[in-house]
């Protein structure tokens, strides 16, 4: 049985959801770190339900945290691996969002940092039906010949990523822009100067520059 994700929830200013921007947070982190982006973000977007469900595994490295998948020594195969385990999680929370709210994929926005980045990616994009984007901070893809043979829709993808990042290299955002791009797929890519493993408040307005064309 695939494991139900929860977790905060900042309710639309205006009273009514029109649009889903799910937000996934980075390994050993949890939804309460990602839900401040809705904070932010709430009184730009005032239609917008924010939701940030915590990953289905308890973090080993931090108990009080979790993971979309494990950090394994050859973590090429740890993410292989666990992003197979994680894809079917992600999206049946998406489908159990659509059907609760009854808006559906043209009407989300797929946020990650990190290892949530790396899910947005891997799972946003092997969705028959496109969603309105996805933003990818700090993110790579994984297992990128996989993706090119699997790919189901095209939404817009912005790219955003430190260029002094010891964690995530900006090599993984660098090397998934011209991949998307040649899968027809319009990506934009920016990098943070001197900005290391996190989101810089440049990255944070590009982000929000990139909600406000693709939200309207």
């Amino acid at each position: 049985m695939t494991p139900k994700l929860s977790g905060p929830m900042l309710q639309p200013v205006s009273g009514t959801a029109k649009q889903l921007v799910v937000l996934l947070h980075g390994y050993g982190s949890d939804g309460r770190d990602l839900i401040a982006l809705g904070q932010f973000w709430r009184d730009t977007f005032p239609d917008a339900l924010f939701i940030a469900p915590n990953a289905h595994e308890v973090c080993p490295v931090n108990p009080m945290g979790y993971q979309w998948f494990a950090l394994d020594l050859d973590r090429d195969i740890s993410r292989l691996v666990g992003s197979e385990t994680a894809r079917p999680v992600v999206r049946q929370f998406l489908e159990d969002l659509w059907e609760q709210s009854g808006l559906g994929p043209a009407e989300t926005v797929l946020v990650g940092f990190s290892q949530g980045a790396m899910m947005a990616l891997d799972t946003g994009l092997r969705l028959r039906t496109p969603l309105k984007g996805i933003v990818a901070f700090s993110g790579m893809i994984i297992a990128p010949d996989n993706l090119a043979s699997e790919i189901g829709s095209n939404p817009p993808v912005q790219l955003i990523h430190g260029d002094m990042d010891e964690v995530v290299p900006v090599a993984g955002s660098q090397a998934a822009h011209p991949l998307l791009t040649g899968l027809g797929i319009d990506s934009r890519l920016y990098i943070e100067r001197g900005a290391g493993h996190t989101i810089a408040q440049d990255g944070l307005e590009t982000a929000t520059d990139f909600l406000r064309e693709v939200m309207g």
